[in-house]
This record gives C-alpha cells, structure tokens and sequence, in this order.
C-alpha cells in the first residue's frame, strides 16, 4: 500500500547505478580506480554492501547486447545482469537488487524462469528493469541472427505483449499451491496449477511455469522510456521510472506530466516513483569538488573526445577544435538533431555553453550540472529542493567514479539527509515491494487477493 494510505511521512528513495568504476568514461585511468572492476565480483559485492550501508532501496545492473571499438570502457568486458544481481543478492541482506533484460532478444519464458528464480534466491529483493533495446552499436540483431533492429513501435507493442506473458507465467502457481504433506504424499494442490495458454501477435505460451511467486509476488517494474511511446508503456506498467533531468524545472514537468499520464489509466500517482539519475561530484569544499571534476575530464584524451563528437554530430565540422572549444562556437546550442540523447541534453548545452569535454560528459552520462558540483551540503540541499517541490520522489546516483562518489554519498550525503527526516535510518522491510510500499501483486488466477 502506498505512503499515503499509511499515513507514513513521504521520504527520498535512492538506487546505485554499479558499473565498473562509474560512469565516467575515463574514470578506469584514475588514480583511485581498478581498471578491472567490470569482471571483480568481489568488487561489485562491496559497492553493493557499502549501498546497503547507506540504506538504498536498489543496486542497479544495467546492460547492452552489443558493443563496439566506441563503447564505454565498462561495458565492454562485463557481467550479464542476472547472473551479477543473484551473486550480490547473496552478498546482502535488505537492498533490492534489479536487473536490465530486454524485451527483444529473449523469449518471455526464459526471462520470466530467471528473474523469479534470482527473486527466489534472494527472498524478494528482485527487480526488472524493462527495456526495448536501443541498437547504439549498430549490430545488435546481427548477435541474435537477425539482419534489423526491430522498428521502434514494434519493439514497444512487443514489449506490451511480452510482459504480459511474463506476468502471466509469474502467476502459474498460487500461493498455497504446495502443501508437501509427507503423510498424505501430496505435495501440491493440482488446481492451484495454471497454464497461461496465451496465443498473441508475437508469442505463443502454454506454460505453467517450473517456478514459484516469490516472497513479494512479482520482481518490481522498473523503467526508463523516454519517448512518448516509452513513457506512454511505462505510466501503464512500470512502478519505478528512472529518468534524467539536468534542471530542476525539466524535472518537474517530466515528473507532472508522467504521473498524470499514470492517473489516466487509473493509476494512483502516488504509488510510482520517478527517480532521477545524478552524477554528483562531492569535495570537502566547492573549489576541492571542481578540482575533482576538473581532473576527472582532464583524462579524457582529444583524439576520444572529438572523435566520439564528429561521429555523433556528423553535420559539424570539428576541425580545428580543442575539448576546451565552447559548445557554441561549434553551433552545438542551434543544431537540429533528432536524437533522444542530444535533445534531453541541448537545454542545458545552449543554457551553459559547456566546453566540447563537458559535451562529451553530457552524452556520456559522467556529468550533471553545476548544480551537484560541491559539498555535501550543497548536494543535499539540492536533493531536498528537487525532492519537496515534486521534481523526483528519488535519485538514481549515476557516480562518476567508484567506489569513491558512493562511499562520499554514502558516508557524507545520507547522513544530512537522514537528519533531516529525509531519508530512512534503517530498512523497515525485507522486500524490494516493502522498501518502496508497493502492494504484493494479485494472482491474476486467484479470485482473492493473494495474502
């Protein structure tokens, strides 16, 4: 049940977003980074116990199914989601665990078999972070033995029908199906057993399912669409959105529009949370932050970042440019471009006039704004601003580098928040669905509510 219902004063929810050492493209060549983090299991293991020390709600996997010669340092040699989420599952006792798997290169079945057993194994700490796949590398179809990408609208009315069957299959056993009565020698209930026997446009399922619902029912929805017909499948589905926003004001009319758009399909606004994704440089003072950051983009090499920009924006001439040129002598602030990354970007690009190396951060997702550069302080009264004046009900925290940008958040940024009464002192749940007052999911096959 949701917060309101409760009674319960509404408090900030905060994901991990582990990938290697942080989003930084350059961060690996970092003084303070393990180039090989990406493949050390150990290492993932205390990312996500120093976040369960700070009392997060998630640790979150993200992931791609292609790369190429361009690809982030981190994601070229790295983990399947599953497989890492259930080894950090193991590792923890209270912090959820969520996991990215596309809709497009699976078949529900098989999806719908691993995020319940890794729900299992982790008593119900589990979510799905539900994604059509964006086809960045530009072979992608080629790895599964298809010649195209699935056009953006197909790839979203697939994904409808695909979570669909995956629900539908999570809902194969009721929840008192097993009675394992040794006496009797029956071990389950035969019509608390259900076969899907779904038959649509792209997929045909007879099920059940050889898995049980978990302690929480269902692994919790998470999605990040940002095009209208991303947004428009999430309002429907998804019960955590995550987003990015590099300005307050964007972030509010994202965070009305979405939960209006929520409130349309009967939807209590309440009961989704948007979480926007920060990169927050955090230094004892605002000049040690910027020297921070400073040195961060300083390791980016010119051949990198220009490069990866006269491939991005193929329009421009970037020839005698430095990554120390403005974003407006190159006509960054004026281009028309239609892709989803630059647009969510070139508010803040023609607003700032960035250097190209702050350009780069900014389609690399390594930089937020001046806003989260600066102390503690200053971080969490900008988290508290965004919080109470209903631009997010969280934050994603995308760190530039780990493990140093979560162990500062969580060693010198929660606390301020916890003594605010912003953010909890300790976890009141055991679930994933309880740390964010989801309701337990009904068994669709059940005529009362599973308890």
């Amino acid at each position: 049940m949701s917060q309101q219902t409760t009674g319960k004063r509404r408090q900030i929810k905060l994901s991990a977003y582990l990938v290697g050492t942080g989003m930084h493209v350059a961060g690996w060549r970092h003084s303070y980074a393990q180039p090989d983090a990406s493949i050390d299991i150990d290492y993932y293991r205390k990312l996500a116990q120093t976040a369960e020390r700070g009392k997060f709600d998630i640790a979150f996997i993200a992931d791609s199914l292609a790369i190429n010669e361009q690809s982030h340092p981190n994601i070229l040699n790295r983990f399947e989601p599953i497989t890492l989420i259930t080894a950090l599952a193991c590792a923890t006792t209270h912090i959820g665990v969520v996991a990215t798997a596309s809709t497009s290169y699976i078949e529900p079945f098989n999806l719908a078999r691993l995020l319940l057993s890794a729900d299992q194994i982790s008593k119900g700490r589990v979510g799905w972070n539900i994604v059509t796949t964006r086809d960045l590398s530009g072979n992608t179809a080629r790895n599964f033995g298809r010649d195209e990408h699935f056009e953006h609208s197909l790839r979203y009315r697939r994904a409808e029908e695909f979570l669909e069957v995956v629900q539908g299959l999570w809902d194969s056993w009721e929840d008192d199906a097993f009675v394992r009565n040794k006496e009797s020698g029956q071990f389950f209930h035969k019509e608390k057993l259900h076969r899907l026997q779904h038959q649509g446009e792209f997929f045909s399922v007879e099920g059940p399912l050889n898995i049980s619902r978990s302690r929480q029912g269902h692994p919790v929805l998470v999605q990040a669409g940002n095009s209208e017909a991303g947004q428009d499948f999430a309002s429907r589905t998804a019960e955590v959105i995550f987003s990015i926003k590099h300005s307050k004001e964007e972030a509010q009319a994202f965070y009305q529009s979405f939960k209006g758009k929520a409130a349309k399909w009967g939807r209590a606004p309440e009961d989704i949370y948007i979480l926007q994704g920060i990169s927050p440089i955090i230094g004892d003072t605002e000049e040690d932050a910027r020297a921070k950051l400073k040195q961060l983009e300083a390791l980016i090499t010119e051949e990198q970042g220009i490069g990866f920009l006269a491939d991005y924006f193929q329009a421009i001439d970037f020839t005698g440019y430095t990554l120390e040129s403005r974003a407006r002598e190159v006509g960054l602030d004026r281009i028309k471009l239609n892709k989803t990354d630059y647009l969510k970007h070139q508010p803040v690009i023609a607003r700032e006039n960035p250097t190209l190396r702050e350009v780069y951060s900014f389609l690399t997702g390594s930089f937020s704004g001046d806003h989260l550069v600066g102390t503690a302080e200053k971080i969490a009264d900008t988290l508290e601003e965004w919080f109470t004046e209903q631009a997010a009900d969280g934050f994603m925290l995308m760190a530039p580098l780990l493990p140093d940008g979560l162990e500062l958040f969580v060693d010198l940024v929660v606390p301020i928040l916890q003594q605010r009464g912003l953010f909890r002192t300790e976890y009141e749940g055991v679930t994933l669905r309880e740390h964010f007052n989801l309701p337990l999911p009904r068994n669709r096959f059940t005529k009362a509510t599973s308890h």
